[in-house]
């Protein structure tokens, strides 16, 4: 198909689209700042509860979210084949997270709260099991890499929003700003972006498939038929094909792909970036810096907003597999660091750098973005067939926050057990094995049609 001359109306598709990825960021970054106001014995007239949570509630204020995000991927990946991509969308996420924020705006027990949470959660699995299919599909095959990873561009924005917003408003005001932004997902994306093409071609909607096609490409004239013959000949396959998850292991090619989105997820998840995002602030008060433990997080934040603008800009041109080796590589690093200040705090005095734990977090947040944030939802969106697609996202999304939840419900126990040092350095670890798994196992999928990677994943 040729260039279209104005991708304006993809582009504000994709960006309102976008708000529900960005209030699932907010979701994750929500702890942060939260945590310690609801910890905090000088200021119990503004703690809804009215009293100090325990450390136990605090670690499942923090956990259940990634409960939900297991469970919200089977809903959400059924649903987006039975009802389509959009009314999913709305209803499995956005609508989840709006009732979220209201709960914690107004909750006083700690039991609404674990609701509120598990209810935000809820939505984040849905959000990462359904928005990455959805972009893909109105995408061209040119800029699919681009679209794909500008999801992450909003997760990232949305930790930023938290860490700022949070430390300067009350828990009540703070949840009622942060529900603006579902608000707004749920009318400008009920109002303004059409229904996926392939979910229309699937349920034999041509007309309304060749309509949504035209909106998305911001044209009238038939240059859209092409590429509607090409969408057609996969929904065909894919329904005539129709397959259950244990069909995955039938085909070499479809456990090769189940292989390498388990796998760069699991990574991602290991690489400690939950507990960058759920305790940032925590983190830093263990450094023992006298800098404001509220400044680092935003500091960080907003690293990792600026550093989500570069993977749209280069993934088409320096490939999926690369741009995920850079990142395992800086991660390593960045945490190998990280773990010997820990280290050194221990028996020796390390005021004067106490810069470091600083940076190598920005270096971490700044590798971690370039590549192991995003990609690993792309190159999901990418390796799978459409008749597996739903099934497969479903369980990569599940396998993440099983992951996810296992390491934040955890990460202070084992903190206490190895030190903050040799947690890092475990994740460190994990990060070396990444390397290695990318660069003999993970295929690249830069600029390749559907079909393309799938020949290329059977041989």
């Amino acid at each position: 198909m040729s260039k279209p001359e104005n991708r304006t109306f993809l582009y504000i598709s994709v960006c309102i689209g976008n708000l529900v990825a960005m209030t699932a960021g907010i979701a994750l970054g929500w702890t942060s700042p939260v945590s310690p106001k609801l910890s905090d014995p000088t200021n119990l007239e503004n703690n809804p509860f009215g009293r100090l949570i325990s450390s136990e509630e605090d670690s499942w204020i923090g956990s259940l979210l990634a409960v939900g995000a297991i469970i919200g991927p089977f809903a959400a990946g059924y649903s987006a084949d039975k009802l389509g991509r959009k009314k999913t969308l709305l209803l499995f996420c956005g609508i989840p997270f709006l009732v979220s924020f209201l709960m914690l705006a107004f909750a006083k027990t700690v039991v609404l709260y674990y609701i509120a949470r598990f209810l935000a959660g809820f939505g984040v699995g849905g959000v990462f099991t359904v928005l990455p299919n959805f972009n893909s599909e109105i995408a061209e095959d040119s800029i699919r890499g681009a679209i794909s990873s500008s999801m992450n561009v909003f997760v990232v924005a949305g930790p930023l929003f938290a860490y700022v917003i949070g430390p300067i408003t009350s828990i009540m005001w703070f949840n009622l700003i942060c529900a603006v932004i579902p608000a707004a997902f749920l009318i400008l994306f009920f109002l303004i972006v059409p229904e996926s093409p392939y979910y229309l071609i699937a349920i034999n909607d041509s007309v309304g498939a060749v309509k949504s096609l035209k909106q998305f490409r911001s044209t009238n004239d038939s240059s859209v038929n092409k590429e509607m013959q090409n969408m057609k000949l996969m929904v065909d396959e894919a329904t005539s094909n129709k397959a259950s998850f244990t069909d995955i292991f039938k085909s070499r090619g479809l456990v090769k792909a189940l292989i390498i989105s388990l796998s760069l997820v699991g990574f991602q998840q290991f690489s400690g970036i939950n507990v960058v995002l759920f305790y940032s602030q925590t983190v830093f008060e263990a450094t023992g810096s006298s800098i404001s433990s509220e400044i680092p997080p935003m500091i960080v934040g907003a690293v990792q907003l600026g550093a989500s603008f570069v993977t749209p800009l280069v993934v088409d041109r320096l490939g999926r597999k690369m741009l995920h080796l850079i990142s395992a590589i800086g991660m390593f690093i960045a945490e190998v660091v990280l773990g010997l200040y820990f280290y050194l705090q221990i028996s020796h005095d390390v005021t004067s750098i106490f810069w470091l734990p600083i940076l190598c977090l920005i270096v971490y947040i700044i590798f971690y973005n370039l590549g192991f944030g995003p990609l690993p939802w792309t190159v999901m969106a990418e390796i799978f067939p459409s008749n597996i697609k739903s099934i497969a996202s479903t369980a990569t999304a599940s396998f993440c926050w099983i992951l996810g939840f296992i390491i934040t419900k955890f990460f202070s126990s084992i903190s206490v057990q190895i030190g903050m040092a040799g947690s890092f350095w475990l994740f460190s670890g994990f990060c070396l094995l990444a390397i290695v798994f990318v660069a003999t196992f993970v295929i690249e999928t830069k600029g390749k049609s559907f079909q393309e990677i799938q020949d290329i994943l059977a041989r």
